[in-house]
């Protein structure tokens, strides 16, 4: 592929609009965390699933193989303080919710009460690819915020498809 080529591919790749989510998770010791995920996508209808991509090198995949449940919050367009909050990263033991209005799951895992929305579920399947790991999630349930109706949804878009 020449330079040129590579550049239009990058900014078709980053006018390719997703969702930001909150993406809750479970480590083996009972803590728990949440990461900014701006890759996610309605997978199928029947049973409703949606893909997740993380990057490589995170111990959320860690997570993951031991408790496949997760929880996604889905961020308004105007909820920058969830991009700032989240958008630094955790480490695995820091507290990633606090000074957050957070309600349990389900699943138990904690959503966003401010987010439009919540989707939770488990985790199917796991693709590798090159530099993120595409996550197949089944989904189990999900819940409206009171928000839901009123605001648009963040949606992502990038200059270039190469970074985020």
């Amino acid at each position: 592929m020449t330079e040129s080529q590579r550049n239009e591919l990058g900014a078709v790749l980053g006018r390719t609009p997703s969702g930001l989510f909150i993406l809750t998770a479970k480590g083996p010791d009972g803590s728990q965390t949440g990461m900014l995920a701006s890759w996610v996508q309605q997978a199928a209808f029947d049973p409703p699933a949606v893909t997740v991509a993380i990057k490589k090198g995170r111990y959320l995949h860690e997570w993951l193989s031991y408790c496949p449940a997760v929880a996604l919050s889905l961020v308004g367009e105007t909820q920058k303080k969830f991009l700032g909050h989240f958008g630094r990263g955790f480490e695995p033991h820091e507290p990633a919710f606090e000074g957050l209005d957070v309600r349990k799951a389900e699943n138990g895992l904690p959503v966003l009460a401010d987010a439009l929305g919540w989707l939770e579920g488990n985790v199917a399947e796991r693709l590798e690819t090159g530099d993120h790991v595409v996550y197949l999630v089944n989904l189990t349930g999900g819940g409206c915020g009171p928000q839901l109706e009123a605001e648009k949804p963040w949606v992502h878009i990038r200059k270039n498809g190469f970074n985020y």
